[in-house]
């Protein structure tokens, strides 16, 4: 098959709105059990903190092993320029629609705007040597 631009730009779209659609649901629900636990006890100190914590990292830390693996999955190779920007751009994206509550159409927006540069750093790619 052959690769042209807009082909590599749809695969790289695709694998951003899946990657940011997991690993917003794992950072929403990490965010919803962190809350859950600061509520049970919340005359504790800090209670709830440190899962809230672990709910970041997991949702953050989600985003490049999601990307690298879809890419894989589709058999494309050369995305270290995609994996290392949308991963850099994700806890801002990804944070903005977890913490602030922005309601559906926001998250629809904020996620769609991430695939979109996801299939933009997929089209520019490393130059090969």
């Amino acid at each position: 098959m052959t690769k042209t631009y807009p082909v590599l730009g749809l695969k790289g779209a695709a694998v951003s709105a899946v990657a940011a659609t997991a690993a917003y649901w794992i950072w929403t629900a990490g965010r919803e059990w962190a809350q859950g636990v600061g509520r049970a006890g919340s005359d504790a100190f800090l209670a709830g903190a440190l899962e809230s914590v672990l709910a970041t990292v997991a949702g953050v830390a989600a985003m490049p092993l999601l990307l690298w693996a879809g890419r894989r999955a589709i058999r494309e190779r050369g995305n270290h320029l995609m994996v290392i920007g949308c991963s850099l751009a994700w806890p801002f994206a990804g944070g903005y629609v977890v913490e602030n509550d922005v309601g559906a159409a926001g998250t629809l927006v904020v996620l769609t705007l991430f695939a979109l540069l996801g299939g933009l750093l997929a089209v520019v790619g490393l130059p090969e040597t």
